[in-house]
Parts: structure tokens; sequence; C-alpha cells
């Protein structure tokens, strides 16, 4: 009876694990190749999938989705003798397991050596500079040449990128030189710039400056001369419009002369003959007696103004005379010669 339990026992056993051997369930984005009998049968797809025990044959899955794989990096010579290394980040996705399992053995090395040779060929077409400024035309090479090589492994390569490129330690300080030269450069041409535009905009403000000043002086200029003009045109026209006779000019000379004796350095003066004659000639305007009119006849305010006029004539006489005198005993003789008063 024991004997038949353990049987029994040992039969479920196998039986269930006959079952899972032949259920088979695939995450999505994946894919296992099945082998029957050595020779490659099928490919399971996402989800359940069901198998013969012990005479199919599955793999391990196979990823679908796009990969990202970062290479080492990698010695490569330039056309100019230099060795620089760069390295390069891979993005490809499988699209046929069948043949990523049967048609390469490791699919992943095979893209990292075909990257590599195919990078020396294309960089070995270019000298430095132009490989440190051609990093997109050195990606689309790689990636024509690796999707073309690897379509037939099942694989389709969406990019290549060139992550870093590094000269030489040398090389590396020459350029820094190099580029350090050419800010200095930029500045110096910056400053220069900036130095003659400033100069030429001071020039252009003190022209202008100086244009609006000789404008404005020409233009006081004139307007002074035109006031002077008309101030002498109206005393002109006022001149001869109350046609003046000598004795009114007599009188108006007289009053000059107060001022001819304000200036503090004026201590010598000489007096010219005419003065006399003009006071005698305003005495006399004075002193003659004004015809009096038919509105002035019995005016006592005219007579009075006469009278204080008179007065005040006489006044500047004696004061003239004694500035005569004065004037002729101060003056220095001249070679032992007292000058003569003028008019004797």
């Amino acid at each position: 009876m024991s004997t038949l339990l353990v049987a029994g026992l040992v039969l479920a056993i196998f039986a269930a694990f006959t079952v899972l051997r032949a259920v088979r369930i695939v995450p999505q984005a994946r894919a296992r190749n099945v082998e029957r009998l050595g020779r490659y049968q099928r490919t399971l797809k996402p989800g359940l999938n069901f198998v013969i025990p012990y005479i199919d044959r599955v793999y391990p899955p196979i990823d679908l989705r796009e990969q990202v794989v970062s290479f080492q990096p990698q010695p490569v010579i330039t056309e100019d003798n230099l060795v620089v290394q760069i390295d390069t980040v891979l993005y490809f996705q499988v699209t046929d397991p069948r043949a990523a399992a049967y048609e390469i053995a490791s699919f992943l090395q095979a893209v990292e050596q075909l990257t590599v040779t195919t990078l020396r060929n294309v960089v070995g077409s270019m000298d430095l500079e132009k490989t440190l400024t051609s990093r997109d035309t050195i990606n689309n090479q790689l990636r024509g040449v690796l999707d073309d090589a690897t379509g037939k492994w099942g694989l389709r390569v969406n990019r290549v990128e060139i992550k870093a490129i590094d000269p030489p330690q040398s090389i590396k300080e020459a350029m820094e030189k190099q580029m350090r030269a050419e800010r200095d450069k930029r500045a110096a041409i910056l400053n220069a710039e900036g130095q003659r535009q400033s100069q030429i905009l001071t020039a252009e403000g003190d022209k202008q400056a100086a244009v609006l000043r000789a404008e404005g002086h020409r233009a006081a200029t004139i307007l002074e001369a035109e006031g002077q003009s008309r101030a002498i045109d109206q005393v002109f026209q006022s001149v001869h419009r109350n046609d003046p006779d000598p004795k009114l000019l007599a009188y108006q000379y007289l009053q000059m002369l107060p001022k001819l004796a304000e200036g503090p350095g004026n201590t010598f003066w000489v007096i010219p003959s005419e003065v006399t004659t003009a006071l005698q000639d305003v005495s006399k305007a004075f002193s003659t007696a004004l015809p009096r009119s038919a509105a002035t006849g019995h005016d006592s305010s005219v007579e009075a103004a006469a009278a204080q006029a008179e007065k005040d004539v006489a006044q500047a006489s004696e004061a003239a005379a004694e500035a005569v005198s004065d004037a002729a005993d101060a003056a220095v003789p001249v070679n032992g010669l007292r000058p003569e008063p003028a008019g004797r």
C-alpha cells in the first residue's frame, strides 16, 4: 500500500511538473525562441503560450525595447596623426528575435566592435579641429554604416552619439592658450571699437555744441545790432522831429560834464574852450525872457521854473570855472612849461 502511494505521489508531481513546463508566459515587449528537437520551431509572443514538454526547448527572453549601450573610450588616430579618446553611446532595438539569436553569436559584442572600426574609419579621414566640430557628421555616418550592417542581425540602430572626444593633454593646453589668445584679441578689438565710438560721439557732440554756440552768438549779435540800430534810428528820428536848437545842445553838453569826472583814475582832465561858449549860450538862453503865449501869459509856475533853471545854470557855470582853475593849477609842467588852458 505504501509503494502504490509513493508511486502515485511521484506520478502526480511529474504530471504537475510536465504541465508547468508546457505552459510559458512571456512578458510584454519580450520574445522567446523555441527549438523542437534542435531545430528552430517558432518565437513565443507576449502572453500565455503552450509548448511540448521535453521536446520543445525554450530559450531565454529577448528584450524588444530600445536599448542604450555605452562603450568604453576607444583610441582613434586622426588625419593629422593625433590620438584621441572617443566615447560613443549606441541606441538600438531588436526587430527580429530569430535573426538576433541565430544570425550572430553575440549581437551586442558585434555592434561594439563594428562601432569601433567604423569610428576609426570616419575619424581617420578628419583632422583634429574638424573632428571636434563635426560630431553630427560623425554620428550620421556611424548610424548609416551600423544600420546597414546590423539589418541582417535583426537589429535596428536608431542613433549613435559621440559622448566625449578627449585629445591629448598637450593638445588641450595648446587649445586653451589659443582660445585665451582669441578671447583677448576679441576683447582688445571690442575695447578699441568702444573707445573709437566714444571719441567719435564726443567729437560730434563738441562739434554740435560749437555750432550751436556760434549760431547763438551770431543770433545775439544780430539782435543786439538790430536793437542798437533801432535805438539810434529812434533817437535820430526824435532829434530831427523835435528840431533842437544850439541852446538845448549846450545844456545837454553841460549835464555830461559831471559824468566825465566820475572815473576813479581821472586825476587830470582838460576842459575845452567850447565849454565856456556853451555856458554863455545857456546863460543867455535862460536869462533872456521867454515870450509869453496865450497859455502861459499869466502862469507863475513857468516863471518860477525858469528862475530856478537860471539859478542852476549859474551854479554850474561857477563850478565849471572853479574846475578849470583847479585843473590849470594841478597840471604837471612838461619841459618846464605849464600847459595853457584850451581856447586861449
